[in-house]
């Protein structure tokens, strides 16, 4: 009768994860097949499967509604016939009916406390910052263990978990990474099999979790409610890490690298205008090198000096930013008689490939170093407020979290603010070209390896490119990638990849949410681009 149970146990926790991954395969969706094996997980990553899926594929609010109750019943169905299988055989087991009601509520409870956790996740997949899915992967971390008595115990929100209720969920996160992993790199006829075993482990897993969590054991500080503080906590930091993510991806706002504050060598033949990041300001203070000059966002002076800027300057649209650089471009180029080399961090790398994009043929520009730019952004969509649209409660829970993250930051942010709009209405290009070719231009992206975590397996560039440890925006202020950033300005081939890029960016593909396809989106459908989350390939005609 156990090897019965524990059969039919494996089989549950398997069968829904080979259906996905055999309609991903059949659809030919390959930047989504690592999120397959989660179906079956552990609370929360099951349900944060569920709600990454839901946020990013509706398209009005009745879609949505209907779509939220669909996974609640599913996630409910589904849980109860793993907790009935995996319960010990010699531990009395309440009727399923009980278990229904319970795992239904827990369902719900759980989708309000991730569902904000999930919209980080569609929100980072717009801008391509891992800063946001690292933010939103330690709640479920720290959630794990406080929920896996949620379904088959009363007072389950009383006391810490046991070691083995902080262990198990660890372990099926460690599996439910590695399988991603695993399917991203491999072939697409591995897919289904690779989705079934990780569907076994999490079927063993529950076996694991649900006796650990029924069985009788001492319970540290047993009538503290411990698990309604963390909720809570969780919930609030979702609000909070908006603050802190805009802190840590802006950094110090007087933005002041090497090549703003050393000479240049005299290799250097070139006019070179830098250009900062989001939420960067500069109070005027000149380059120390003549032939370096920042861009400005508020564009130039009545003299052709760029004006100093404040932080809401660079919320603007990249097309509007790239026509002010392409007045600077010539303003500079006229001044000086030089060609012109255009350095960009983040923003400032985005505002250049849109400029490169649009610039005349008779652009004095040749030379492009893109510093942390977002690679392959905009795979998700939420419309303007007063619209309908794929993405639209996204859109709605985003402008909340927002709003109340204001409250931590020092300058205000909102999902539709004009530059992040500009990268979602132009997702065709941005996903598919930032780093591609332009002809006539050398180019080159400086890629920290974390960057690699937010991009999902595939080819990210057909450019040179220079790889080394770091985080968002933490290249350009080294003097060692400053000496590299001179000697490809000077004319020297520069291209230095890492062999970990690859590897990292398959292990953070299982917790990225999956992509919309540009082909079912009406404002992107008409662009012709290829779309990478189909092929794993770039600068690909539709």
């Amino acid at each position: 009768m156990e090897r019965r149970r524990l059969t039919w146990l494996l089989v549950l926790a398997t069968v829904p994860a080979v259906v996905e991954a055999a309609i991903l395969l059949g659809v030919g969706f390959q930047a989504a097949r690592p999120l397959s094996p989660q179906v079956t997980a552990v609370w929360p990553y099951d349900s944060y499967h569920d709600l990454r899926w839901l946020l990013v594929y509706h398209d009005s609010w009745w879609t949505f509604l209907l779509g939220l109750l669909a996974v609640l019943g599913f996630r409910g169905l589904v849980t109860t016939g793993l907790t009935m299988l995996a319960w010990p055989a010699d531990l009395p087991r309440p009727g399923w009916r009980w278990l229904l009601r319970r795992n239904l509520a827990v369902a719900a409870l759980i989708a309000v406390v991730v569902s904000p956790w999930a919209a980080l996740a569609v929100a980072f997949s717009v801008v391509a910052l891992s800063w946001y899915l690292l933010a939103a992967l330690l709640p479920m971390l720290l959630l794990a263990p406080f929920l896996q008595r949620a379904g088959v115990v009363a007072g389950w929100w009383r006391g810490l978990p046991s070691p083995a209720l902080v262990g198990w969920p660890a372990l099926n996160f460690v599996v439910l990474t590695l399988a991603g992993a695993l399917i991203a790199g491999t072939p697409p006829w591995a897919e289904v099999p690779l989705a079934g075993l990780a569907g076994v482990a999490n079927g063993l897993l529950w076996r694991q979790t649900i006796h650990a969590a029924v069985r009788p054991a001492r319970i540290v500080w047993a009538r503290v409610p411990v698990a309604p503080v963390m909720i809570v906590l969780v919930v609030f930091a979702a609000v909070a890490a908006q603050g802190v993510i805009g802190l840590a991806v802006g950094g110090d706002q007087q933005w002041r690298p090497p090549v703003l504050t050393q000479p240049l060598s005299d290799r250097v033949r070139h006019a070179v205008i830098v250009l900062a990041g989001h939420d960067s300001s500069w109070d005027g203070t000149p380059p120390v090198d003549p032939r370096v000059s920042r861009f400005s966002y508020l564009g130039l002076d009545e003299q052709g000096q760029p004006r100093p800027y404040g932080p809401h300057a660079t919320h603007r649209t990249l097309g509007s930013s790239a026509a002010l650089l392409a007045a600077q471009v010539d303003v500079v180029h006229r001044r000086t008689g030089r060609p012109v080399a255009l350095v960009g961090q983040s923003e400032g790398a985005m505002v250049i490939r849109t400029y490169l994009e649009q610039r005349p043929q008779a652009s004095p520009v040749d030379t492009a170093l893109l510093f942390s730019p977002l690679i392959r952004p905009a795979r998700a969509y939420y419309p303007l407020p007063g619209h309908s649209g794929w993405g639209v409660a996204t859109g709605w829970e985003l402008r909340l979290l927002f709003g109340a993250s204001n409250l931590f930051r020092e300058v205000d942010s909102n999902p539709d603010e004009p530059f992040v709009r500009s990268v979602m209405d132009n997702a065709p290009f941005y996903r598919n070209r930032t780093l591609c070719p332009v002809p006539g231009v050398r180019m080159i992206a400086f890629l920290p390896t974390v960057s690699a975590i937010e991009t999902p397996p595939g080819q990210q560039a057909r450019i040179p490119v220079y790889e080394q440890p770091a985080f968002h925006g933490g290249l350009l202020g080294r003097q060692t990638v400053q000496d590299r950033l001179v000697d490809f300005i000077a004319g020297d081939p520069v291209n230095e990849p890492q062999r970990e890029y690859d590897l990292l960016q398959r292990v953070g593909a299982a917790w990225q949410a999956p992509p919309l396809l540009l082909s079912l989106n009406p404002v992107w459908a008409a662009e012709g681009e290829g779309d990478p989350a189909r092929t794993g390939r770039i600068c690909e005609d539709g």
